[in-house]
């Protein structure tokens, strides 16, 4: 009877670590991994002439698509831009 009762204890001290678990989920991690998802889609789907807003907020359009990163030009100069530091298409 006492092996019940000790393990009906420990299941009730669980729920609350397990339901914090599940809020922290739907709330952070679930969103997070959607919002990845979609910028790698973003990423991917990129062509030569997009124009682009890297994370550092230089504006440019892409002139050579290469598998790890774009050729890039702003104004009069032009350089390499790793894929991942872009952070948004601008949708003309």
């Amino acid at each position: 009877m006492q092996d019940a009762n000790s393990l009906t204890g420990i299941l009730t001290s669980l729920v609350p670590f397990i339901a914090i678990f599940a809020i922290f989920y739907f709330l952070f991690i679930r969103p997070q991994k959607n919002q990845q998802k979609k910028h790698k889609q973003m990423l991917e789907a990129l062509q030569v002439g997009d124009k682009v807003v890297s994370y550092g907020g230089i504006m440019c359009e892409i002139i050579k698509k290469e598998d790890n990163h774009f050729l890039v030009r702003s104004g009069e100069s032009t350089m390499k831009l790793v894929k991942e530091y872009i952070a948004y298409k601008v949708e003309q």
